[in-house]
């Protein structure tokens, strides 16, 4: 039988491993955003709250996720707490952006390197060189709030499309959706209607990574 906590830690695995927040898998699945919100899991008087089996029906059709990977996500190993059993955590470089542009934090691949780095810890397990970005300000607004954790995985593909992190020549990091990248540019879309959209040479880029998760 699986307990409260197993049900709720899967749906936190399985957000991370789609790349998206507990909030993006309820909207992608057609549910309201605060679903799966963790002031929803209990109530006022420290009740139990479960997720209902069409919310948890959704989310698997959404994501292509069979019934059996998903009770594995609830079954997987664990650390023990209070008695009852949570999904293993992992903890990652965390940086704010307004410092990502310094030099030393990366190296020439766009991977963490020096020192200077915070720690983070991440509902699931993610990629072997993956770290996390702090939002500040509002230059990203509506997608990502101030406060907000990105996590960046400079190992995967990245595709037009993706939400990226980019750091120029210059030192500047954005975080921008990626329009359109060959060999000679890449352009940039801005988050926030509010900013210009951005085109680059190649030439002009330290390095691209794909945005793979957001807490929000």
């Amino acid at each position: 039988m699986l307990s409260h906590t197993q049900i709720w830690s899967a749906i936190d695995a399985l957000a991370v491993s789609n790349g998206l927040s507990v909030s993006a898998l309820a909207r992608q699945s057609g549910l309201d955003p605060t679903a799966f919100n963790r002031s929803k899991r209990s109530a006022a008087d420290g009740r139990k709250r479960w997720p209902s089996t069409e919310s948890v029906s959704r989310i698997l059709a959404s994501t292509n996720c069979p019934l059996d990977a998903f009770v594995a996500l609830a079954q997987s190993p664990k650390e023990e707490a209070a008695s009852d059993r949570r999904i293993a955590r992992q903890s990652v470089p965390l940086l704010g952006m307004a410092q990502a542009g310094d030099g030393g934090f990366f190296d020439d691949g766009g991977f963490p390197a020096g020192h200077g780095w915070d720690t983070v810890d991440l509902p699931a397990a993610a990629a072997r060189h993956a770290y996390a970005l702090k939002v500040q300000g509002e230059s990203m607004l509506p997608v990502y709030r101030d406060g907000d954790t990105l996590i960046v995985d400079p190992e995967a593909t990245v595709r037009n499309g993706d939400r990226v992190v980019v750091k120029t020549c210059e030192g500047e990091v954005l975080a921008k959706l990626l329009l359109r990248m060959d060999q000679q540019t890449i352009q940039l879309a801005s988050l926030n209607r509010d900013h210009p959209d951005r085109q680059f040479q190649r030439s002009d880029i330290d390095w691209i990574a794909r945005i793979v998760w957001a807490s929000q």
